[in-house]
């Protein structure tokens, strides 16, 4: 009997969950310089804004990996959804710096469960040779679908203000939530369209479904693979914050381009980021093979990546035409991505059935990195006049920390060595 392809399924319910959310992450980036002209706020309180976005996911991140762990995905996933939504379409009824400031901490607070519990779903739902290209997938839509966000913004101002558009953006997520909980199941045997070949092919992850509570705290914080795997993680998101936060406001204000003009380069880094992370997803089980060692191919892939970002974004800092600036920009963000399906796969790896747990504590991590960075920047720009380069270099040193993370983490060894 061949295995049937519901777990296909799957992966396609995190991709399509995957545009949602970066869709709605996104949209505030292209509708900043609006907001700040509606809203009468500073360079500095925006920053705030965009902060604010991060400090909550980050310190959700953990609880609602957790949550997944002990409730499985299914039930999580609804909840989250539907909350993000509602705050996505709330962020346009904001009438002043604090009442944005609340609404932007609360949908931080929903989207926080979206990735480690997704990552929970493919720990119970694919065999382990499938995982890379699925994380990859994951990650090169979630990047295209913020990439074309600013488009798509631009496309909904010729109809409805920016107010009305974060409400439209809010119901998409309602209408997955709907689909989603009737069709999923947290264990493959539980669903009506898995034969039994499938189940087969799945018995030796259908174990890390959901109920699992029972986190070895202990030997989590103990492990030194996961706190450089938490350092890594900040290293790399202190910098790529910057294409959902500032970037759009950089191609305006800092390379002096339209609006029409700065959506369209905005596209770029995002767009470029995608393939960095579906090239990852294809290359990495095959370097794992020619290598003959999934750890050496992970560090290879990653600290690769990071000094190539690093380079790339220094090249766009000195260039001066804006396309090519940012097509090298789009180079560094194609670079920093290769990191992307090597850092979640270990976490599924020395998580094995604490992978929620172990995806949303690294997650916390990079949003700290992204609450510091637009806060950073925006305090920056105001002590600089506006000159964007004391930031764009410290992004690049923020690369360079990354990379040395890597060599000295053992990305498959399971925290809790009975899993192995």
């Amino acid at each position: 009997m061949k295995p049937t392809r519901t777990r296909y399924w799957v992966i396609f319910s995190a991709v399509t969950l995957a545009i949602l959310s970066y869709i709605d992450r996104v949209a505030i980036s292209k509708a900043s310089g609006r907001i700040t002209e509606s809203l009468h706020l500073t360079e500095p309180q925006m920053g705030m804004v965009f902060s604010a976005f991060a400090l909550s996911y980050a310190l959700f991140e953990v609880p609602s990996g957790w949550l997944g762990d002990l409730m499985g995905p299914r039930r999580v996933l609804v909840r989250v959804v539907l909350w993000w939504s509602a705050f996505t379409a709330l962020t346009g009824a904001a009438w002043s710096f604090t009442s944005m400031w609340v609404v932007r901490f609360l949908f931080g607070a929903g989207e926080a469960g979206c990735f480690p519990n997704l990552t929970k779903a493919f720990s119970a739902w694919l065999p382990l040779h499938e995982r890379s290209m699925a994380q990859g997938l994951m990650w090169s839509f979630a990047r295209w679908g913020g990439a074309f966000t600013p488009l798509l913004v631009l496309f909904t101002y010729r109809y409805i203000n920016w107010r009305w558009a974060f409400v439209v953006f809010g119901s998409l997520g309602v209408v997955w939530a709907f689909f989603f909980g009737r069709w999923f199941r947290d264990r493959p045997a539980d669903h009506p369209s898995v034969n039994a070949a499938e189940r087969e092919l799945l018995r030796d992850v259908s174990g890390q479904a959901g109920g699992h509570g029972d986190v070895p705290w202990k030997k989590l914080m103990s492990s030194r693979s996961v706190w450089l795997l938490w350092a890594q993680y900040f290293c790399m998101s202190f910098p790529w914050y910057f294409y959902i936060t500032w970037l759009t406001r950089y191609l305006e204000k800092g390379r002096h381009l339209s609006e029409g003009e700065a959506a369209r380069l905005a596209v770029l880094p995002l767009l470029f980021g995608g393939f960095g992370s579906l090239v990852c997803g294809w290359l990495a089980p095959r370097l794992a093979r020619a290598m003959g060692s999934v750890s050496l191919s992970r560090r290879c892939l990653t600290v690769t990546g990071m000094l190539g970002a690093c380079a790339c974004l220094l090249v766009s800092m000195h260039t001066e035409n804006p396309f090519w600036a940012m097509i090298w920009m789009g180079l560094a963000s194609f670079a920093n991505d290769l990191n992307m399906p090597p850092a979640w796969n270990t976490c599924m790896d020395i998580g094995g059935k604490y992978a929620g747990t172990v995806a949303g504590s690294m997650n916390m991590m990079g949003n700290l990195a992204g609450f510091a960075a637009p806060w950073i920047g925006g305090i920056l720009l105001q002590r600089n006049h506006g000159d964007w380069s004391q930031f764009l270099y410290l992004m690049a040193g923020m690369y360079v920390l990354g990379a040395l993370c890597w060599p000295f983490i053992d990305p498959v060894t399971p925290i809790d060595k009975d899993e192995s």
